[in-house]
């Protein structure tokens, strides 16, 4: 870590980008390293710039390889760019009282042990990280899916950025996947076409597929590895496990749409035409766009790693 900035600001070498509440991601693009978005621009999105929108229970549980990943658009609308978080004074002991999720809590439902090997340091976690995935749901689907350089550290900041207004592709820890984003309607009324939903079937069988007890077992294995990197983003007397279950719960919270979802095309890029939708955060759009049937297969994977993270039951 090496102090910069402004006054009263801390600057991380190894992550540069603002994620906190109403901000917009603030990229140094001088420092900024290869899978971050250099581009600092608040320029609408040209077609070379499309995002792809992708695996939400990867990234929230922080250790998966599995998801449905999107191809999408996003909204224009530059947003204002705050200062990173000042370093806080308050005593450790303040700081652990205030954890409602603590990672000691969690129960994993599994009988097998965890073979990974805790790196020594998060910037050193790579090969570990990949050597453990790769054990956990094999060595083809993880060269397909992720993007394994820098991994611990992209997990903790789209997971960070899942509930605001914009979530980065360039630090997303998968890979985009092919494909054509499909509409139906004509020139006055455009919608999102049901032909979009097939195309996640594979990645939705991939993310179920995946044993929720072993995939926690590795999170909580490795989880000095991920409250590090959040500390490193800005959040030195955050708990990352809390920011995970409230971000779990804030997508659980995806209101279900009805469908066909009307569009709109105000610049290059499809947005959603009702303004309450479109207002929603990166995290609850992606599950609306997934289509419902396959937002609730996401859902009932992500009530199974919340229940298993936090020790408890989400009551109903």
């Amino acid at each position: 870590m090496t102090q910069g900035g402004s006054p009263g600001t801390r600057e991380f070498h190894t992550e540069i980008v603002d994620t906190r509440s109403g901000a917009d991601p603030a990229i140094d693009v001088d420092r900024a390293p290869p899978y971050l978005d250099r581009s600092g621009s608040s320029q609408p999105p040209t077609l070379g710039r499309r995002l792809w929108w992708w695996g939400v229970p990867f990234v929230l549980l922080a250790v998966a390889v599995a998801g449905v990943y999107l191809y999408w658009f996003r909204s224009p609308a530059p947003q204002p760019t705050a200062e990173a978080p000042v370093a806080s004074t308050a005593p450790q002991a303040a700081a652990e009282a205030a954890i409602k999720h603590p990672i000691e809590d969690a129960r994993p439902e599994t009988k097998e042990p965890v073979a990974a090997t805790l790196p020594p340091s998060v910037d050193e976690s790579d090969k570990a990280v990949e050597e453990a995935l790769a054990g956990l749901v094999g060595r083809g689907p993880l060269e397909q899916f992720a993007s394994l350089s820098g991994f611990v550290r992209r997990v903790v900041a789209t997971v960070d950025n899942l509930p605001r207004n914009k979530a980065p592709q360039r630090i997303w820890p998968l890979t985009p996947t092919a494909g054509r984003f499909a509409t139906t309607g004509g020139k006055d009324a455009v919608y999102l076409s049901a032909e979009n939903y097939r195309r996640y079937e594979p990645a939705l069988r991939l993310m179920e597929s995946v044993d929720t007890g072993k995939l926690v077992a590795l999170y909580v294995r490795l989880y000095p590895l991920f409250q590090q990197a959040y500390k490193d983003l800005g959040y030195p007397d955050k708990y990352f496990n809390d920011r995970l279950v409230e971000v779990i719960d804030h997508l659980l919270a995806t209101p279900e749409v009805a469908e066909p979802i009307r569009l709109a095309r105000p610049w290059v890029m499809y947005e959603f035409a009702d303004p309450a939708l479109e207002a929603r955060s990166a995290g609850q759009k992606t599950l609306i766009r997934i289509g419902s049937a396959n937002a609730a297969r996401v859902k009932a994977k992500l009530r199974e790693i919340r229940r298993q993270v936090t020790g408890r039951t989400l009551p109903q």
